[in-house]
């Protein structure tokens, strides 16, 4: 038997901000426990089904009946004004449905291969060791997330992408711009504008000269293939550049705040390097920075976990929640470096899981065994209850983590 649309919403409005850096807000466990599949109201006042159960979750996200579609009117934005608008309603990968996204993902999908990825370990490491060594050499407390959770991801997809690293400072303010929730529509584009025009140059001059970097490859490949846009090359530029440093930085500030203040769990990890990647897969799971870290709406009448969701209802997958599964993980509230399992929706399922999930995890590990071998007595240098947490981001993390040894 099926359900139908209901009209009752149980939130009075989303997103619900985590009452601990460490725990989904309550509300969320409550929509789980009454009803999985629910109605929340969005910031602009419309409603759409929230699915809080890891099942429902990788369901929606290998149905083609299901778009990601941003530009579209039906799609339930996060944030109050609606969406950013690309060079004139230029589509990146990631708001791509068949049959389109499919040769655009794969077309790209080979520069983030786990062999090429490591291939960049000895620079990755170079990055993190140069970075540690001013630390060390400067004046305590530092600010971890400025001396090194921001700058290695950062520096890291600068030289994959071929984007000039002394240009951080212009594209990071403004990518913070365009994930701050607290911002208003034109601010918030006016961001978004700065960036692509930034990088419509970037991108110009390169097809004058393609270097050996992803932008370079990419031009000649596509050049070769009779299949080159300048602005679709811009606009993966766009979701390239912004989703491979700050998620990265994010994970990196709330993973080691986290391990300062378990003293069992970072004696585990220093103990034997070989649990890094088991680690970093549970800080995955535990941290999901992303509440709902994917939105879609339907475009066909279809059934997931027993309700029927009509066309035109947008739907959004609560991946923190979902991350916390009681039917997918023993004790999911309990960090546990021993789970192992990789079956968590932190990068994604399906069409359009996180083409750099395999740097990601690279960059976590070389990060966490180098940190804190290098500095094994690293502890906070504020209360964790004084930090200041990104409540009014839509990706969660840390503006500030200071730190002393």
């Amino acid at each position: 038997m099926t359900e139908t649309a209901q009209t009752g919403v149980l939130s009075p409005e989303f997103p619900i901000a985590r009452g601990c850096p460490y725990a989904p807000a309550e509300e969320y466990r409550r929509i789980r426990a009454e009803r999985p599949i629910t109605k929340v109201r969005l910031p602009d006042g419309r409603e759409a089904w929230a699915l809080s159960r890891l099942s429902d979750v990788r369901a929606l996200l290998t149905d083609h009946r299901f778009s990601a579609n941003r530009r579209d009117p039906r799609f339930p934005h996060l944030t109050a004004g609606g969406g950013v608008s690309l060079l004139d309603g230029e589509r990146s990968i990631l708001t791509l449905d068949a049959p389109e996204h499919g040769p655009e993902r794969r077309a790209v999908l080979g520069e983030f291969t786990v062999r090429r990825m490591e291939a960049l370990r000895p620079r990755i490491q170079q990055i993190v060791d140069e970075h540690l060594d001013a630390m060390l050499a400067g004046p305590k407390p530092v600010d971890l997330v400025q001396a090194l959770s921001l700058p290695v991801p950062s520096l890291v997809i600068c030289e994959l992408l071929g984007v000039p690293y002394e240009d951080h400072d212009f594209f990071q303010r403004h990518s913070a711009k365009t994930l701050d929730q607290g911002i208003g529509a034109e601010e918030r584009q006016a961001a978004v504008d700065a960036l692509l025009g930034y990088l419509d140059e970037l991108i110009t001059a390169k097809e004058a000269a393609p270097g050996d970097d992803l932008f370079g490859r990419q031009i000649v490949k596509r050049r070769a293939e009779g299949t080159y846009r300048h602005q679709g090359m811009v606009a993966l530029a766009f979701l390239l550049l912004l989703a491979g440093h700050e998620t990265t930085a994010n994970m990196i500030s709330l993973g080691t705040l986290m391990l300062m203040e378990n003293p069992d769990k970072l004696a585990a990890l220093r103990s034997d390097p070989g649990k890094t990647l088991d680690t970093v897969e549970e800080m995955l799971r535990y941290f999901t920075i992303v509440d709902a870290f994917v939105a879609r709406f339907c475009v066909e009448d279809a059934e997931i976990g027993g309700v029927t969701i009509r066309a035109g209802e947008g739907v959004l997958a609560l991946g923190h929640i979902a991350n916390r599964d009681p039917e997918h993980f023993e004790n999911p509230e309990t960090f546990d470096a021993e789970r192992g399992a990789r079956h968590h929706v932190a990068f994604g399922f399906g069409f359009h899981q996180c083409l750099g999930q395999h740097l990601a995890r690279l960059e976590l590990q070389i990060v966490f065994d180098t940190l804190f071998h290098r500095i094994p007595e690293l502890k906070p240098a504020a209360e964790v209850a004084d930090l200041p947490f990104k409540d009014d981001a839509s990706i969660y993390g840390l503006h500030r983590l200071p730190v002393t040894w």
